[in-house]
């Protein structure tokens, strides 16, 4: 959804907005896909706390500047760059308050919209899944890709990931697929499929109407929603990501006879080795968690030690930074990152663990 005016320099990166009974925020980088600042983390989480307490807040709002979409993810570039001057406590701030903010999303008292047109991935799945009225559109793209910058999907995304039918959410992890907004509906990481065009009119009707009322009325009035792409391969994502470990899974993809299926093998084996077996071994456990708080606490566990580990700015400096797409993953092969590998990295931070 974009914003009334056009953006400038002077323009803060996150618009806040009051209007009749709305609080509005609006993620406002379009040129960097709306990616979270850690500023833009804390203007976030200040404004809901307010908003919570206001009696003339009855539903927040969030969305994203520009075409493109709602948020790329967060400013994983400033992370990179806070590990290679030798400071990785300052990623440890920003994940921190990134997750207290998603912390505060799942749990907010009051509705919270969120559109998720367009570019929805990785921490863009943390400032609006986790809301309780999630809408799609036919322009959503949505995903969690970190296995392909030596990371994991963080933000509670394995939450949302493990309880996902037919296995779709490892499918989605291991590859780093992007989903349609059907699929998102089928997946349970959205709620309502409002056309694009009738957005304005959303957001415009939330003003002076209960959020309930206001997505029912645009809804009903709505196009059929288009169907899932992803509903025609659940027999082979259900009977392949069943298979016990990574190297199971990928022979499992390789032997089952569908290209597609085929394809996903390949991507898996494009990936960081380490960050696939993290994410399939975190996923399974967040399907135990018996809250999106404990599911962030291990994210941040996760994320401190791969803040000082050599995969996650490699990965950052491949596709970011140099942009060769030549990642030097260490180990190189998923045989290779062995189970000892993977526990040291979920191991409690002595003094620094995120209390939500």
């Amino acid at each position: 959804m974009s914003t009334d005016t056009p953006t400038t320099e002077t323009e803060p990166e996150v618009i806040v907005r009051r209007a009749g009974r709305l609080g509005h925020l609006v993620l406002n980088r379009p040129k960097a896909l709306n990616s979270l600042t850690h500023g833009m983390v804390k203007t976030i989480k200040a404004t809901l706390e307010t908003w919570k307490d206001d009696a003339t807040v009855a539903t927040v709002l969030v969305s994203g500047a520009g075409e493109k979409g709602l948020c790329a993810g967060g400013d994983i570039v400033s992370v990179y760059r806070s590990i290679t001057e030798g400071r990785p406590e300052d990623g440890d701030v920003f994940f921190a308050d990134e997750y207290a903010m998603n912390s505060l999303i799942a749990d907010y008292p009051k509705p919270y919209v969120a559109f998720m047109d367009g570019i929805v991935l990785g921490g863009g799945v943390g400032v609006s899944a986790h809301g309780s009225h999630r809408i799609v559109t036919e322009r959503t793209r949505l995903g969690m890709p970190e296995t392909g910058i030596g990371f994991f999907p963080d933000v509670g995304g394995s939450w949302l990931l493990a309880r996902t039918p037919s296995h779709v959410g490892l499918h989605m992890a291991l590859t780093s697929g992007h989903i349609t907004g059907a699929d998102a509906l089928v997946a349970g990481f959205a709620d309502h499929f409002v056309p694009a065009e009738r957005l304005e009119e959303l957001a415009l009707a939330l003003e002076s109407t209960g959020a309930d009322e206001a997505i029912a009325a645009v809804v009903s009035a709505a196009r059929d929603v288009p169907p899932a792409p992803l509903a025609k391969h659940v027999r082979w994502i259900e009977a392949c990501y069943s298979a016990g470990t990574a190297e199971e899974i990928v022979a499992a993809l390789q032997a089952d006879g569908a290209p597609e299926a085929a394809a996903a093998a390949e991507a898996i084996l494009g990936k960081c080795p380490t960050s696939v077996k993290i994410t399939l071994d975190h996923v399974r456990g967040a399907a135990q968690a018996r809250s999106v708080q404990e599911v962030l606490a291990a994210d941040y566990r996760l994320t401190h030690h791969l803040l000082r580990a050599h995969n996650f700015p490699e990965g950052i400096r491949a596709l970011l930074v140099d942009k060769d797409r030549n990642p030097q993953w260490e180990p190189a092969t998923l045989d290779q990152v062995t189970a000892d590998e993977i526990t040291a990295l979920s191991t409690p931070i002595e003094g620094r663990e995120l209390t939500l």
